[in-house]
């Protein structure tokens, strides 16, 4: 089963995929019945506020009721996910810690010549967990309301209009890279450490674009905040389903969306990566967790840590691609 088929499938066809897995990890559960007996603790390579954190947090509450034991959220923000991925290659490999992994983790091997960690050696997959669109808003200061807008006035004034990101390698990085490239225009990119900082520039009309996450975003666009031009996934988003997608907006084939998972060290045992997926997987099914996704213009995923890893594998050649072909140059 593809994780997308995964994601979209009803309800009563993922919990048989979640029984399924649980009855294949019930000797490892058996092997491990102390597991956990004290608090575990869940890295969020972002600052608080962003979509990550808020998806880390409403799982961390599910899988506290379900384990019976505290799930800590931590946030290590900074240097494209790199802080977050460094502590959790660190640290000890019994099952107590574990990251929410985003993008940064495929799109890092292209964006640093080195790297302190590598995703095949020093982590152990556990579960695609969330997939997201971006949308493409300005500040209301900038005088265009639609794509065509945008680009002309991009194209009138090269060099002059700026975007935001939460960090080089993202996914509101290369959203914009990938437009740029397909539009032919020269617009600043401004990184920042998080997406909160971002968002308040281009309110405060500092900057003049972010496509950031829906989840992020959508609130500011329905107060008025900012304007939405469009959405970067193929179909439009249930959430917004009066914004086009910038494939319908007049850049034929553009697709750019989020997708996060979980991890923990190499050496963590086989039955406890299990357990950890099995109970996610669980989480996944909860109503709190689902209506939260759905209100960030999100699915939830689930499926196997085999899954998760060759979805790392083909998301890292596949991004690579596309950053080397905007000629983004590795630091």
């Amino acid at each position: 089963m593809t994780q997308l088929a995964f994601a979209e499938a009803p309800i009563s066809r993922r919990a048989l995929v979640v029984a399924a897995a649980m009855v294949l990890v019930i000797p490892g559960i058996a092997c491990s019945q102390t597991y956990p007996s004290r608090p575990l603790r869940l890295i969020v390579p972002s600052a608080p506020g962003g979509s990550p954190d808020i998806n880390a947090r409403e799982l961390a509450n599910e899988l506290t009721k379900q384990m019976g034991q505290q799930v800590v959220v931590e946030n290590r923000p900074g240097a494209s996910g790199i802080l977050g991925y460094e502590v959790l290659a660190r640290a000890t490999p019994d099952g107590y810690t574990f990251a929410y992994i985003s993008n940064f983790i495929a799109t890092n091997p292209s964006m640093y010549s080195k790297l302190s960690y590598d995703f095949a050696r020093d982590f152990r997959p556990v579960i695609s967990y969330f997939r997201g669109f971006n949308v493409l808003t300005v500040s209301p200061s900038l005088p265009v309301r639609s794509v065509k807008e945008l680009i002309d006035h991009a194209r009138a004034n090269p060099g002059k209009l700026s975007f935001g990101s939460s960090g080089i390698g993202a996914t509101p990085h290369l959203s914009m890279e990938l437009f740029k490239s397909m539009t032919d225009t020269a617009i600043v990119h401004v990184p920042y450490k998080g997406t909160q900082q971002a968002v308040s520039d281009v309110i405060g009309g500092q900057i003049d674009i972010l496509c950031d996450n829906m989840g992020s975003l959508l609130p500011l666009v329905r107060a008025g905040r900012l304007r939405a031009l469009a959405v970067t996934s193929l179909k439009r988003s249930a959430a917004i389903p009066d914004l086009p997608t910038l494939d319908e907006a007049g850049l034929p084939g553009y697709e750019l969306t989020g997708w996060s998972g979980m991890a923990v060290p190499a050496g963590v045992r086989r039955d406890i990566v299990m357990r950890l997926n099995a109970e996610i997987n669980n989480a996944l099914l909860s109503p709190a967790v689902t209506r939260g996704m759905a209100s960030r213009g999100g699915i939830g995923v689930g499926g196997t840590p085999e899954e998760f890893a060759e979805h790392v594998r083909n998301e890292t050649e596949r991004l690579g691609k596309l950053i080397k072909a905007v000629g983004i140059k590795p630091q």
